[in-house]
């Protein structure tokens, strides 16, 4: 039998941590991690989970869907209404590429660092 493995954090590589934990806390409404600072910022959620952002200098953005700097990874995340939450979303300064494959069942958006991430009908 496999090891036990429990998931306790995910981290982005981003310009500028702090900023970026700003935009997914307006978004998701995690807690900021008290040891938070201009390296390394991150976000709590109850269970223990940790969403961090870590500053890497000369940070590329991945460019969606373009292949030549990828995405390597996304975020998902469930919402009730895609339109309201799209648009709450753009507000708080995310992007919203040309390129949308499903529209109608998900929305693909960037958060401020360039980092594509979904938003999924619940």
């Amino acid at each position: 039998m496999p090891p036990h493995m429990q998931l306790t954090a995910i981290t982005l590589d981003c310009p500028d941590p702090l900023a970026l934990a700003a935009f997914y806390q307006a978004a998701t409404g995690l807690e900021p991690h008290p040891k938070s600072d201009a390296d390394f910022a991150g976000l709590s959620r109850e269970d223990g989970l940790v969403i961090g952002f870590q500053r890497v200098d000369d940070y590329r953005a991945p460019r969606w869907p373009d292949p030549s700097v990828p995405q390597q990874f996304h975020l998902d995340f469930a919402v009730e209404d895609l339109d309201e939450a799209e648009a709450r979303l753009l507000e708080l300064g995310a992007g919203k590429p040309d390129h949308q494959p499903g529209e109608d069942r998900w929305r693909v958006l960037t958060d401020p660092a360039g980092h594509p991430f979904c938003l999924v009908r619940r």
